[in-house]
């Protein structure tokens, strides 16, 4: 028992979210480039050399150079074994990192230093706080020109309400910065000029806070201005207090440049000594510690086609009591049947290896014939129950999905339907049209353009996608438990009468307007916006 729990303290389980393009994926390699997991790093931008973001592993990924879905990466450093998921950025694929927020004790924010706080960034932190996640901010891009850092510090506090603690502060003038101070250890780091463009890590020197050479090298001006900048926060700023971190109240927040290696092995060092180990878990028991000798985990994503040549499909799950051990038998909340954990694999992005134990706060990728699906609980048989339910999404945009060649139609069938199981599109069927083609939902548009890539790289079938003048998906109950067609619908060919893979009926219409005209002439008509739950 002691030794599970030795193995716990040790773990550090995190998300990396920010708006697109703020530095995220750049910054999730150079965490693995300091932990040792690769010795040399790629730039997404670094196009003519064909070298990519390790994290990003799907072909679409490299040629667009955004991530599309979440990469889950592993890696040893100072003792502690680390579990980073890193996110898509892109708005289209949020549904997919709010359910990675579902597996994490914790989320790094990075912010753009130039454009500060961005839209997209103000989603994914509102779930954060909604789970009452500790977050930590990575202001990054201080490489080039950007904000002031106090102002920055300002707009995070006003427009993200939750108050923040630099542990670090940059030193130079805007676009010029030469190190940090670092606030908890009265020091300065003083960063060697990146010659290798962020490749190799960055040389630096430390140097006391009052070091006569540090002052001559950084000179008087700016050494005078820093000492201004801290006396500010040390007089206006907030205290750091480690409870009001751990609560998600105060954010520790971190200067530096991904792209050059500025700053980057101070904050890994620093999140690892700060952020929570496996936090308990809400279940329909109570609560799961994670020191609980009984196995429990859950789904929180599956990808199929990882390795192409396999055409396998993987159940990521997030252990969050016991000990994990391969070929384990474990009870299945969702089939209610025990099913047997093979081929358990831990991930550098897409290279893994067959692992035999894991701990609480590990991911894990299961093989999945096809059993598991996005929020399915495991247990112990001893001890069965279900963990909470992941929050579901309604889909805003809709496409009809045909393969353009017939011949093709049983592989058409296939990736669809596999592709679909992920969770990021939702798969309908019309009533009354036949099964020559699909409807198909999503959160947004750019998913439809991965669909379409996926089923021709992935599966050698080429579609014809067209888009339909629809906005609102609404599951559909009568009162009185009756089965509710197209003919005991009134109004249904104001819209789309569909159906989802459990055979729920849904209405697909144009607008809330369509909505209520239809609601108002079927009285006894429960609507949801969500599938019902049984």
């Amino acid at each position: 028992m002691s030794h599970i729990i030795d193995e716990i303290k040790r773990r550090r389980t995190f998300a990396i979210i920010s708006h697109p393009d703020a530095g995220k994926t750049t910054l999730t390699e150079k965490l693995l480039l300091y932990g040792g997991a690769i010795h040399l790093a790629g730039s997404i931008k670094a196009r003519k050399a064909q070298r990519h973001a390790v994290s990003d592993w799907m072909e679409i990924e490299k040629q667009r150079g955004i991530s599309v879905t979440s990469s889950v990466l592993q890696f040893d450093y100072d003792g502690c074994r680390i579990n980073i998921l890193d996110t898509p950025g892109h708005q289209d694929f949020s549904e997919d990192t709010y359910r990675t927020l579902m597996a994490v004790d914790s989320a790094v924010m990075v912010i753009d230093a130039a454009k500060g706080v961005e839209a997209q960034t103000k989603k994914l932190f509102k779930v954060c706080r909604q789970r009452r996640i500790p977050i930590f901010t990575f202001v990054n891009k201080l490489d080039r020109y950007g904000k002031i850092p106090l102002d920055l510090i300002d707009e995070i506090e006003n427009v993200l309400g939750i108050r923040a603690y630099p542990m670090n502060w940059p030193v130079g003038i805007d676009g010029n910065y030469l190190g940090v101070f670092d606030r908890q250890k009265n020091s300065v780091e003083l960063f060697a000029a990146d010659t290798s463009h962020g490749q190799i890590e960055r040389i630096s020197e430390i140097f006391n806070a009052d070091d006569p050479v540090m002052i001559d090298r950084i000179g008087q001006e700016t050494f005078d201005n820093l000492q201004d900048d801290l006396t500010l926060l040390d007089e206006a700023g907030d205290k750091f207090d480690r409870s009001k971190v751990d609560a998600g109240d105060l954010t520790p927040v971190f200067f530096g440049s991904a792209m050059t290696n500025f700053g980057v092995q101070n904050f890994l060092e620093e999140y690892i000594r700060l952020a929570p180990p496996p936090a308990p878990r809400i279940c329909s028991d109570g609560i799961i510690e994670p020191d609980d000798e009984k196995f429990s985990a859950f789904v929180f994503k599956i990808q199929a086609n990882m390795n192409p040549a396999h055409r396998d499909r993987l159940a990521f799950i997030r252990i969050c009591s016991g000990k994990f051990e391969r070929n384990m038998q474990v009870w299945h909340a969702a089939s209610d049947k025990i099913v047997k954990l093979a081929q358990p694999q831990q991930f550098l992005a897409q290279d893994r290896q067959i692992i035999d134990e894991a701990f609480p706060g590990d991911i894990v990728g299961l093989f999945d014939p096809g059993i598991f699906g996005i929020g399915d609980t495991l247990t112990d048989a001893s001890h069965k129950f279900t963990f909470e339910e992941f929050p579901t999404f309604p889909p805003e945009k809709f496409a009809r999905v045909q393969a353009k060649d017939t011949l093709k139609r049983k592989q058409f069938v296939k990736g669809i339907e596999q592709l679909t199981q992920e969770g990021a599109v939702q798969l309908f069927n019309q009533v009354g049209a036949g099964t020559e083609s699909f409807i198909v939902g999503t959160v947004g548009t750019l998913q439809f353009e991965v669909l379409q890539y996926r089923l021709k790289s992935e599966y050698g079938v080429d579609v014809l996608l067209t888009m339909l003048p629809l906005e609102v998906a609404r599951w559909l109950r009568a009162e009185d438990g009756r089965a509710i067609t197209p003919s005991t619908l009134r109004g249904a060919d104001r819209g789309m009468f569909v159906v989802d893979r459990e055979d729920q009926p849904v209405l697909l219409v144009e607008n809330e307007w369509a909505l209520g005209w239809i609601k108002d002439n079927n009285p006894k008509l429960i609507m949801s916006p969500t599938p019902f739950a049984d």
